[in-house]
Protein backbone atom coordinates (compact mmCIF):
# COMPACT_ATOMS: atom_id res chain seq x y z
CA UNK A 1 0.00 0.00 0.00
CA UNK A 2 1.20 3.51 -0.74
CA UNK A 3 -0.79 5.29 1.94
CA UNK A 4 1.06 6.68 4.93
CA UNK A 5 1.52 4.51 7.97
CA UNK A 6 0.49 7.19 10.46
CA UNK A 7 -0.66 10.53 9.17
CA UNK A 8 -2.02 12.44 12.14
CA UNK A 9 -4.72 14.43 10.37
CA UNK A 10 -8.50 14.28 10.18
CA UNK A 11 -11.25 15.83 8.07
CA UNK A 12 -12.85 17.67 11.01
CA UNK A 13 -11.34 20.17 13.42
CA UNK A 14 -10.89 18.25 16.70
CA UNK A 15 -8.90 19.45 19.67
CA UNK A 16 -6.17 16.94 18.86
CA UNK A 17 -5.55 15.70 22.41
CA UNK A 18 -5.24 12.25 23.90
CA UNK A 19 -8.98 11.63 24.20
CA UNK A 20 -9.56 12.53 20.57
CA UNK A 21 -6.82 10.23 19.30
CA UNK A 22 -7.87 7.35 21.55
CA UNK A 23 -11.43 7.68 20.24
CA UNK A 24 -10.16 8.00 16.67
CA UNK A 25 -8.18 4.75 16.94
CA UNK A 26 -11.14 2.94 18.49
CA UNK A 27 -13.21 3.66 15.37
CA UNK A 28 -11.52 0.72 13.60
CA UNK A 29 -9.43 -2.31 14.42
CA UNK A 30 -6.52 -0.82 12.48
CA UNK A 31 -6.21 2.72 11.19
CA UNK A 32 -3.03 2.59 9.11
CA UNK A 33 -1.54 0.20 6.57
CA UNK A 34 0.94 -1.54 8.88
CA UNK A 35 3.79 -0.69 6.50
CA UNK A 36 6.65 1.62 7.38
CA UNK A 37 6.67 5.03 5.74
CA UNK A 38 8.44 4.80 2.39
CA UNK A 39 10.53 7.93 2.97
CA UNK A 40 11.76 6.60 6.32
CA UNK A 41 12.78 3.31 4.72
CA UNK A 42 14.59 5.10 1.89
CA UNK A 43 16.44 7.57 4.10
CA UNK A 44 17.39 5.24 6.96
CA UNK A 45 18.52 2.13 5.08
CA UNK A 46 22.10 3.37 4.74
CA UNK A 47 22.51 4.37 8.38
CA UNK A 48 24.30 2.22 10.95
CA UNK A 49 21.75 1.04 13.54
CA UNK A 50 21.91 2.64 16.95
CA UNK A 51 19.36 4.30 19.21
CA UNK A 52 16.27 5.67 17.47
CA UNK A 53 13.40 7.88 18.62
CA UNK A 54 10.10 7.61 16.73
CA UNK A 55 7.88 10.63 17.41
CA UNK A 56 4.18 10.02 16.79
CA UNK A 57 4.59 6.29 16.25
CA UNK A 58 0.88 5.50 15.79
CA UNK A 59 0.34 1.76 15.51
CA UNK A 60 4.07 1.14 15.38
CA UNK A 61 4.90 0.31 11.75
CA UNK A 62 8.00 2.53 11.62
CA UNK A 63 9.23 1.45 15.04
CA UNK A 64 8.86 -2.24 14.16
CA UNK A 65 10.68 -1.73 10.86
CA UNK A 66 13.52 0.08 12.62
CA UNK A 67 13.78 -2.68 15.23
CA UNK A 68 13.97 -5.28 12.47
CA UNK A 69 16.92 -3.38 11.02
CA UNK A 70 18.75 -3.61 14.35
CA UNK A 71 17.83 -0.28 15.94
CA UNK A 72 17.00 0.04 19.64
CA UNK A 73 13.84 2.15 19.47
CA UNK A 74 12.01 4.48 21.80
CA UNK A 75 8.57 4.93 20.22
CA UNK A 76 6.13 7.56 21.43
CA UNK A 77 2.56 8.65 20.79
CA UNK A 78 -0.20 10.60 22.51
CA UNK A 79 -2.68 7.71 22.18
CA UNK A 80 -2.56 4.83 24.63
CA UNK A 81 -4.81 2.85 22.27
CA UNK A 82 -2.30 3.24 19.45
CA UNK A 83 0.58 2.29 21.72
CA UNK A 84 -1.20 -0.88 22.80
CA UNK A 85 -1.64 -1.92 19.17
CA UNK A 86 1.97 -0.98 18.43
CA UNK A 87 3.27 -3.15 21.26
CA UNK A 88 1.20 -6.06 19.97
CA UNK A 89 2.62 -5.51 16.47
CA UNK A 90 6.16 -5.58 17.84
CA UNK A 91 5.47 -8.78 19.78
CA UNK A 92 4.04 -10.45 16.67
CA UNK A 93 7.12 -9.35 14.71
CA UNK A 94 9.45 -10.78 17.34
CA UNK A 95 11.10 -7.44 18.18
CA UNK A 96 9.35 -6.51 21.42
CA UNK A 97 12.65 -6.41 23.32
CA UNK A 98 14.03 -3.81 20.90
CA UNK A 99 11.26 -1.23 21.38
CA UNK A 100 10.29 0.84 24.41
CA UNK A 101 6.83 2.42 24.17
CA UNK A 102 6.17 5.75 25.87
CA UNK A 103 3.07 7.95 25.92
CA UNK A 104 3.77 11.66 25.50
CA UNK A 105 1.85 14.76 24.64
CA UNK A 106 4.82 16.52 23.06
CA UNK A 107 3.43 19.92 24.01
CA UNK A 108 3.89 18.87 27.64
CA UNK A 109 6.59 16.18 27.81
CA UNK A 110 9.34 14.65 25.70
CA UNK A 111 11.40 11.44 25.93
CA UNK A 112 14.73 11.71 27.71
CA UNK A 113 18.10 10.78 26.24
CA UNK A 114 20.17 11.18 23.08
CA UNK A 115 19.52 9.28 19.89
CA UNK A 116 21.39 8.44 16.70
CA UNK A 117 18.15 8.88 14.75
CA UNK A 118 15.14 11.00 15.57
CA UNK A 119 12.22 10.51 13.20
CA UNK A 120 9.15 12.74 13.05
CA UNK A 121 6.91 11.45 10.26
CA UNK A 122 3.65 13.36 9.66
CA UNK A 123 3.60 15.00 13.04
CA UNK A 124 0.47 17.06 12.38
CA UNK A 125 -2.59 17.61 14.53
CA UNK A 126 -5.28 20.20 15.18
CA UNK A 127 -5.56 22.42 18.22
CA UNK A 128 -2.75 24.11 20.09
CA UNK A 129 0.32 22.26 18.88
CA UNK A 130 3.73 23.96 19.06
CA UNK A 131 5.27 21.92 16.24
CA UNK A 132 8.30 24.20 15.67
CA UNK A 133 9.24 24.05 19.35
CA UNK A 134 8.74 20.28 19.40
CA UNK A 135 10.99 19.85 16.37
CA UNK A 136 13.67 21.99 18.02
CA UNK A 137 13.45 19.73 21.06
CA UNK A 138 13.76 16.77 18.71
CA UNK A 139 16.90 18.25 17.17
CA UNK A 140 18.38 18.76 20.64
CA UNK A 141 17.89 15.03 21.29
CA UNK A 142 20.09 14.03 18.33
CA UNK A 143 23.52 12.75 19.36
CA UNK A 144 26.63 14.09 17.56
CA UNK A 145 26.85 12.32 14.22
CA UNK A 146 23.16 11.45 14.38
CA UNK A 147 20.32 12.30 12.02
CA UNK A 148 17.01 14.12 12.37
CA UNK A 149 14.39 13.14 9.78
CA UNK A 150 11.24 15.27 9.46
CA UNK A 151 8.61 14.15 6.96
CA UNK A 152 5.40 16.13 6.58
CA UNK A 153 2.53 17.00 4.32
CA UNK A 154 2.93 19.99 2.04
CA UNK A 155 -0.78 20.37 1.26
CA UNK A 156 -4.09 18.56 0.98
CA UNK A 157 -4.71 15.39 -1.08
CA UNK A 158 -5.62 15.58 -4.76
CA UNK A 159 -9.25 14.57 -4.13
CA UNK A 160 -9.74 17.23 -1.42
CA UNK A 161 -6.99 19.86 -1.62
CA UNK A 162 -8.65 22.09 1.00
CA UNK A 163 -9.60 19.29 3.40
CA UNK A 164 -7.13 20.30 6.10
CA UNK A 165 -7.35 24.08 5.87
CA UNK A 166 -6.96 24.34 9.64
CA UNK A 167 -3.45 22.90 9.54
CA UNK A 168 -0.19 24.60 8.65
CA UNK A 169 1.98 22.70 6.17
CA UNK A 170 5.42 24.36 6.16
CA UNK A 171 7.79 24.06 3.20
CA UNK A 172 11.15 22.30 3.67
CA UNK A 173 12.81 25.73 3.85
CA UNK A 174 10.36 26.82 6.54
CA UNK A 175 11.03 23.63 8.53
CA UNK A 176 14.77 24.39 8.43
CA UNK A 177 14.08 27.94 9.63
CA UNK A 178 11.87 26.67 12.44
CA UNK A 179 14.57 24.26 13.60
CA UNK A 180 16.95 27.19 14.25
CA UNK A 181 19.97 24.93 13.79
CA UNK A 182 23.23 26.59 14.89
CA UNK A 183 25.50 27.48 11.99
CA UNK A 184 28.31 25.01 11.55
CA UNK A 185 26.72 22.47 13.85
CA UNK A 186 24.55 20.68 11.31
CA UNK A 187 24.72 19.39 7.74
CA UNK A 188 21.59 19.54 5.55
CA UNK A 189 21.42 16.22 3.73
CA UNK A 190 18.02 16.66 2.11
CA UNK A 191 15.31 19.33 1.95
CA UNK A 192 12.79 18.74 -0.80
CA UNK A 193 9.12 18.47 -1.70
CA UNK A 194 7.75 15.49 -3.63
CA UNK A 195 4.42 14.07 -4.75
CA UNK A 196 3.36 10.92 -2.91
CA UNK A 197 0.95 8.47 -4.55
CA UNK A 198 -1.83 7.31 -2.27
CA UNK A 199 -5.32 5.88 -2.43
CA UNK A 200 -8.39 8.11 -2.24
CA UNK A 201 -11.21 7.09 0.13
CA UNK A 202 -13.13 5.60 -2.83
CA UNK A 203 -10.15 3.41 -3.73
CA UNK A 204 -9.09 5.41 -6.78
CA UNK A 205 -5.54 6.59 -7.36
CA UNK A 206 -4.61 9.92 -5.84
CA UNK A 207 -1.61 11.97 -4.78
CA UNK A 208 -0.53 14.29 -2.01
CA UNK A 209 2.39 16.72 -1.82
CA UNK A 210 4.81 15.86 0.97
CA UNK A 211 8.17 17.19 2.03
CA UNK A 212 11.23 15.80 3.78
CA UNK A 213 14.04 17.41 5.74
CA UNK A 214 17.04 15.31 6.74
CA UNK A 215 19.89 16.87 8.72
CA UNK A 216 22.96 15.45 10.45
CA UNK A 217 24.38 16.83 13.69
CA UNK A 218 28.10 17.48 13.34
CA UNK A 219 28.92 18.22 16.97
Amino acid sequence: MTEHAHTHTHETQPEGGQEFWDDRYRESDRMWSGNANAVLVREVQGLAPGRALDLGCGEGADAVWLARQGWQVTATDISGVALGRAAAHAAEAGVAERVEWQRHDFAESFPEGEFDLVSACFLHTYGEFPRPRILRTAAAAVAPGGVLLVVGHAGGPSWAPDAHSGLAFPTPEEVLEQLELPEGGWEVLLAEEHVQPMKAPDGSAGTRPDNVVKVRRLR
